[in-house]
């Protein structure tokens, strides 16, 4: 009786592991089907990693906030604290996204028919009492992983002419690198499994 509950119970541990990675990955893979296409334009930072091979590690241009894009502040807080932020983003004339204002937490009204919302997180100690200072956001959109061989020549390319990335933005704010473009050419294009 040991040996039968003891293989029933491997056996529900499997499905609740193969259930949480399918749960996870049907997530991603559903911000990339039908998330809102938002293009970012980036610069190169650093293209290997030794243990996962070559990647484009992006800055972009919402990777520093203005102070003054926040919204919501509280009066006399000089410094972040550790938590959430949503920025908001409009459509430039270039094609390119840039932000337009943020807000610690969430957003109090929906982003308009020609906006996006990314969510973000934020350090403590960004200082917050000058508006001409920034502060950086983590979106979790900070790299790109390219076929070994390519990083480098990418980094490059990168230098000459422009390059953006490709998001798709799940309505909270959670995104997702959807392709690596050179100009409006696509590069590389992320599978959705």
């Amino acid at each position: 009786m040991t040996g039968k509950k003891l293989i029933i119970a491997a056996l529900v541990l499997a499905l609740v592991q193969i259930g949480f990675l399918s749960w996870i990955i049907a997530g991603r893979a559903a911000i990339l089907r039908s998330g809102k296409e938002v293009l970012l334009k980036v610069q190169p930072v650093d293209p290997r990693d030794l243990l996962r091979g070559d990647y484009v590690s992006l800055s972009n241009n919402i990777s520093r906030i203005p102070v003054k894009l926040i919204a919501d502040i509280p009066q006399g807080k000089f410094s972040s604290d550790d938590g959430s932020i949503m920025v908001r983003l409009k459509k430039g004339a270039d094609g390119y996204w840039q932000p337009m204002a943020a807000w610690f937490g969430k957003a109090p009204a929906p982003a308009g028919a020609d906006e996006a919302d990314i969510a973000g997180h934020v350090a403590a100690g960004w200082d917050l009492r000058s508006p001409g200072m920034t502060i950086a956001p983590d979106y979790g959109i900070d790299r790109f992983y390219v076929p070994e061989g390519e990083g480098m020549a990418i980094q490059d390319d990168m230098r000459v002419r422009p390059f953006g990335i490709k998001l798709a933005l799940a309505a909270d704010g959670t995104a997702q690198i959807k392709a690596l473009m050179d100009g409006d050419k696509t590069l590389f294009e992320e599978p959705l499994y």
